[in-house]
């Protein structure tokens, strides 16, 4: 048993505090709990060296920040370190530009997606705590990284998707051992069931941000992000935000980090990316308000940022305005037509939320919201490969002549 420097669970928004140690899910006031750590005590104990100089790989290195006490409880797939792609081609440099565009592709990780991040993290915790029956509302790649964790800690899971969730999605998901199931609505409707299930069947709500850890496992990528770039944080973060629990677990790294004494500088400016047909943090945003009421009749074909209520969106919000940032959203034609440029101009293949953040960069720096000198990183939370792509239209017939003129003069980079 290492030791483990959670101190207790706090309300993200009366600030009551529970104790560590207990199955918890939302907090009396039906908000997030936050988990919190004796920092002062692991900041005399652990350096940052410790970490740099770990030979563990992926997110388990951030062990000492993780919530998670026992080791023989900390289930992985092979998590990997994500890397920073520089956007060469995509990006128009000059040569007296201070700034530069980095993609962090977390279509590397299990199940291809930045899902497995928090779900590792949950389901290692409910088998910390011996939970026998793990139930989530999915657009997707949470219920695919939730069934994989729990089919591998032996852990039955139930998953319920909106009935338009890309197809590849669906038969992952029930590949990956989870009872599967389609639903004729949106991911609120589908959390709505898993909700009323708790009483009804015994299982444990994996919902964003209806548990604690999720958090936890997502504020591995701004943990991850400040090591890679030599514990100097970039400028600007553009992140896709349906529920949101990445960007707040981003912000909760970071303000950890800086009590450590870890990372100094200013933090950066976060950038809730949305689309245009859901975008209720950026509504909110724009209104001054603190809270985002439900977006009706919800459209994407990003399917990952189609959340028309968010439980966090009072955390999500408060994250932009205490960096300075902002939210905005993009269409569904500028989401496609990035994905597809970055692509056959960079080599990187961007998932539709992916690009949305590619084109929000390209929003925000024509309307003077940010600068060509910011060192900008943009989240991919996905691969490409997940989505359904354009048809090959290209034919050759090998049983007629072939003019080859056709491949001197076809449009290349």
């Amino acid at each position: 048993m290492e030791k483990n420097y959670v101190s207790h669970l706090e309300c993200s928004i009366t600030g009551k505090k529970y104790e560590a140690n207990k199955i918890h899910g939302l907090s009396d006031a039906g908000r997030p709990l936050l988990v919190r750590y004796d920092l002062q005590n692991l900041k005399k104990e652990i350096s940052r060296d410790d970490i740099t100089n770990s030979k563990v790989d992926g997110l388990w290195r951030y062990s000492p920040l993780l919530p998670v006490s026992d080791p023989k409880n900390r289930i992985t797939l092979g998590e990997t370190i994500t890397p920073l792609i520089k956007l060469n081609r995509t990006v128009n440099y000059s040569s007296n530009d201070k700034g530069v565009v980095l993609v962090k592709d977390e279509g590397r990780l299990p199940t291809g997606s930045f899902k497995a991040r928090g779900l590792c993290l949950a389901v290692s915790m409910a088998k910390q705590f011996k939970l026998k029956h793990l139930a989530i509302p999915t657009n997707g790649n949470a219920g695919a990284a939730m069934a994989a964790y729990a089919t591998n800690a032996g852990i039955k899971s139930t998953v319920f998707c909106p009935g338009d969730t890309p197809e590849i999605n669906v038969k992952e998901i029930q590949s990956l051992g989870a009872e599967t199931f389609l639903v004729n609505g949106l991911i609120n409707d589908c959390g709505k069931i898993v909700g009323e299930g708790k009483e009804k069947v015994g299982w444990f709500d994996v919902s964003t941000l209806k548990e604690p850890y999720r958090i936890e496992g997502k504020k591995t990528m701004g943990l991850e992000l400040a090591e890679q770039l030599n514990w100097e944080l970039p400028d600007v973060i553009f992140y896709p935000t349906g529920g949101g629990t990445g960007l707040i677990g981003m912000w909760k790294a970071f303000l950890e980090l800086k009590e450590l004494g870890w990372i100094n500088g200013k933090l950066p400016k976060m950038i809730a990316v949305q689309a245009t047909g859901c975008a209720p943090i950026v509504k909110a945003w724009e209104n001054g308000d603190e809270h985002a009421p439900l977006w009706e009749n919800a459209y994407t074909k990003a399917a990952g940022i189609r959340v028309p209520i968010a439980v966090g969106d009072f955390l999500i919000i408060r994250a932009v305005r205490e960096s300075r940032g902002f939210a905005i959203s993009v269409s569904d034609e500028e989401i496609f037509e990035a994905r597809d440029r970055v692509a056959s101009n960079d080599g990187c293949f961007l998932c539709p939320e992916g690009a949305a953040t590619m084109t929000a960069y390209e929003r925000a720096l024509s309307s003077n919201l940010i600068s060509k000198d910011d060192k900008v990183v943009l989240f991919n939370c996905a691969t490409g490969l997940k989505y359904p792509l354009p048809e090959v239209s290209n034919k050759i017939d090998k049983n007629n002549e072939i003019d080859y003129k056709i491949f001197i003069n076809y449009p290349s980079l």
